[in-house]
């Protein structure tokens, strides 16, 4: 399958496409991984990316474009793939059609993960990270530490992230409605979205995903 997730930052969308595309055998490929492979093997189209990225432009889309191409013509992604963070715009989806049209391959469906927006800013707003291991992460609501403002597991400083924010979250969110937003409507006139309801537990939320993808 040749699967697309979108849906608003905190709505759950790394978490649901590694256990997605675990259940169905095809790679997850996320905008940051790649990012972080091209420019880490230094690669013609990472130099470009860094290159706007340490001036704090920016990367333009034909760069995004060109390395999820690459990635999407590697011998594992041949059955499908699972596409996380690529589109992000209108521009992006139609260069993805023209791609797979190119290949002769179709996009299989859309899956929309749908969270309300302040329930993305409870989510987000609420993360503490611990200042002396930065993957031991608590919630303020959903996990709690025993004691407030301490990590349970080595006793460090927690604490929230600039990016973490009431006002960053709110940010985020205005460029996810105006920048990516669009794709939604884009893939309804196609008849490929699926909306998933994104609240409750990770397994119920990949549960309803798979059932959906099964009809």
């Amino acid at each position: 399958m040749r699967i697309v997730l979108v849906g608003p930052p905190g709505a759950g969308k790394g978490t649901q496409a590694a256990f997605l595309a675990k259940n169905l055998s095809i790679p997850h490929i996320s905008t940051g991984d790649l990012f972080r492979a091209n420019i880490s093997q230094g690669t013609d189209l990472g130099k470009q990316a860094k290159a706007y990225m340490d001036a704090g432009d920016l990367v333009p889309d034909e760069v995004t474009i060109g390395m999820a191409k690459d990635r999407m013509e590697q011998p594992d992604a041949v059955n499908g793939f699972l596409l996380d963070g690529f589109p992000r715009n209108v521009s992006q989806a139609q260069a993805l059609d023209e791609m797979l049209q190119a290949a002769g391959m179709k996009l299989d469906a859309v899956l929309d993960l749908e969270v309300e927006e302040d329930e993305v800013v409870k989510r987000i707003a609420g993360r503490r990270i611990c200042r002396n291991d930065s993957s031991h992460v608590f919630h303020v609501t959903y996990a709690p530490p025993k004691a407030e403002g301490v990590c349970d597991t080595c006793g460090g400083e927690l604490y929230q992230r600039g990016d973490d924010s009431e006002a960053t979250v709110r940010n985020r969110l205005e460029v996810y409605h105006t920048q990516t937003e669009p794709i939604i409507d884009y893939y309804k006139a196609q008849g490929l979205l699926v909306t998933i309801p994104a609240l409750g537990e990770v397994a119920d939320v990949t549960k309803r995903a798979m059932d959906a993808l099964k009809k």
